[in-house]
């Protein structure tokens, strides 16, 4: 299937897809439709404020595969549907990212004056807080290019917790972001 057919198709699925993962509370980040065989493959990437586990997974994986199943007419065949949440890897490109992304170390490309590294504060809608080298700094989204979440193996200096307004108990349990599900899947063959 050539990526043009493939675009239509996600374009032509994403509204009902969007609307079986906001029904019950999460955000669809992304859906990519591949060939795999005589089967299509329907990844369907969701994120939410809270994160997104395994009982959410298997939840949004019935839904989605449900709302495909009522319109199997515009996928043409069966399908492998693929539910999962963003890796870390995934690029910063709205603010509900950036809220989701508190207290963890990014780095950021900046479209005029080269990259910066700091650790994520308040996020608004048009800038976000960044602790970079010990002082605060505002930076507008549209003066960034590329912005990706640092992996972390040990937890934030907690001076850089207080610089950010998180006390002591931002400590204690998985480093800020943290989760034990970034990148797990449910795969419902149809």
């Amino acid at each position: 299937m050539p990526r043009s057919q493939q675009d239509q198709l996600s374009t032509e699925l994403r509204p009902m897809v969007e609307r079986a993962v906001t029904s019950i509370g999460f955000d669809l980040e992304e859906i990519d439709i591949r060939p795999a065989g005589r089967r299509k493959l329907v990844r369907v990437v969701v994120d939410a404020d809270d994160g997104v586990g395994l009982d959410d997974i298997a939840a949004l994986s019935r839904r989605v595969a449900a709302e495909l199943d009522e319109h199997d007419a515009i996928l043409g065949g069966p399908y492998t549907l693929e539910v999962t949440s963003p890796g870390v890897d995934r690029p910063l490109t709205a603010p509900r990212h950036w809220r989701r992304a508190r207290l963890r170390l990014v780095e950021i490309e900046l479209a005029d004056s080269g990259k910066i590294t700091g650790r994520v504060g308040d996020a608004g809608e048009d800038a976000v807080a960044l602790l970079v080298e010990g002082a605060l700094r505002e930076v507008r989204y549209a003066d960034m290019g590329r912005a990706t979440v640092v992996v972390e193996f040990r937890h934030p200096p907690a001076d850089e917790l207080k610089a950010l307004g998180s006390g002591p108990s931002a400590v204690s349990g998985p480093a800020p972001g943290d989760r034990d599900d970034v990148g797990e899947v449910a795969e419902e063959p149809k």
